[in-house]
Order: structure tokens, then C-alpha cells, then sequence
């Protein structure tokens, strides 16, 4: 059984940084690509990043909203993936969540993911 666990969620003023880390568990897992969703209050969960792992080639994938202020990252061994998030702004308040899916797709969609963490919030105060 695969388990996807979060960590450094947390509180940040705007302009700040935070990174979040994602490890999942069994050795043998090897997914085609891992990334993150958010879903703030009252809204739906959407797309962040996504990374593909070795057999996509390493692509990265970004949503437009966090385009030249996150940054995906991934470490083979540890089957880990980390997502740095730089001058953050209020409306990147949410939940953020780490999903994994074992096949190629669009990697924005929701649905594609087979494997979910349990969340981290990230909090931003202007």
C-alpha cells in the first residue's frame, strides 16, 4: 500500500517562502509523475505542478497562477518530491495536497491522480 506523507505547510507573511516536501512509501513504487493540488475555503481543489519521473523524461508541469514563483522538485532515491514556493501572496492560502498517479495523462486533472497525501495548510497573511 502506497502512503503519500506531507510536511512543511505552515504560516508565512506575503512576499515570504515555504517549502513542502512529499515522500511516499514502498520501495518498489515508481510512479510516472508526482505533483500537488490545492483547495482553498470554499473553493475546488485545482492543479499547482507536477513533475514526471523517469519514464516522462523529468517534465515539469506548472499552473499560470504559480509560473515563476513555484519551483518542482524531485529526488529519485528518497521518491520524493518537493515543491518551493517563493514570494507567496494571500490567495495562495489553502490546503495543499500531493498526489501520484502510475500513468501519463494531462497532469492537471484530478482524476488521473491514483494516490493522495492527507494535506498541509499553508497560510498567507498580507
Amino acid at each position: 500500500q502506497v502512503q503519500l506523507v506531507e510536511s512543511g505547510g505552515g504560516l508565512v507573511q506575503a512576499g515570504g517562502s515555504l517549502r513542502l516536501s512529499c515522500a511516499a512509501s514502498g520501495r518498489t513504487f515508481s510512479p510516472y509523475r508526482m505533483g500537488w493540488f490545492r483547495q482553498a475555503s470554499g473553493k475546488e481543489r485545482e492543479f499547482v505542478a507536477a513533475i514526471d519521473w523517469n519514464r516522462g523524461g523529468g517534465r515539469l508541469h506548472y499552473a499560470d497562477s504559480v509560473k515563476g514563483r513555484f519551483t518542482i522538485s524531485r529526488d529519485n532515491a528518497k521518491i520524493t518530491v518537493y515543491l518551493r514556493m517563493n514570494s507567496l501572496k494571500p490567495d495562495d492560502t489553502a490546503v495543499y495536497y500531493c498526489a501520484a498517479t502510475l500513468v501519463s495523462g494531462t497532469a492537471t486533472m484530478q482524476g488521473e491522480y491514483d494516490y493522495w497525501g492527507q494535506g498541509t495548510q499553508v497560510t498567507v497573511s498580507s
